[in-house]
């Protein structure tokens, strides 16, 4: 009996994991269901930049692109580091990358019509 019980005990387990993480993956996506959000994050995917750069590269207003920034560092998508005065921006992690990367391929297929593939 005791081994009934420690199954069901794992198996709860693993389905509080998996809610967790469908949890967090959606809202890892409704970050990025925000244009100026993707252009920062698309822009990092090319590597380290600092607020003038990333400004620059996504065409919103200075205070939108920090606050913008902040968000996706409090939700740990960027990480930061300083460079004397300034504070240059990165990506977390690859995956992130190719999540961004993906979803513009996406977009690629809708606006010209490709046909889908694997």
């Amino acid at each position: 009996m005791a081994s009934g019980a420690g199954s069901a005990g794992a198996l709860h387990l693993q389905e509080d994991r998996a809610a967790e993480r469908l949890d967090v993956a959606a809202s890892v996506l409704a970050l990025l269901a925000d244009r100026t959000r993707l252009a920062l994050l698309q822009r990092l995917g090319q590597g380290e930049a600092d607020v003038t750069t990333l400004t620059e590269a996504c065409g919103a207003a200075r205070t939108s692109v920090s606050q913008h920034l902040a968000k996706l560092r409090l939700a740990g998508l960027v990480a930061t580091r300083k460079d004397g005065r300034r504070v240059v921006y990165s990506l977390r992690h690859g995956h992130l990358r190719r999540l961004v990367d993906e979803a513009l391929s996406v977009a690629d297929h809708q606006i010209r019509a490709l046909p889908p593939h694997d």
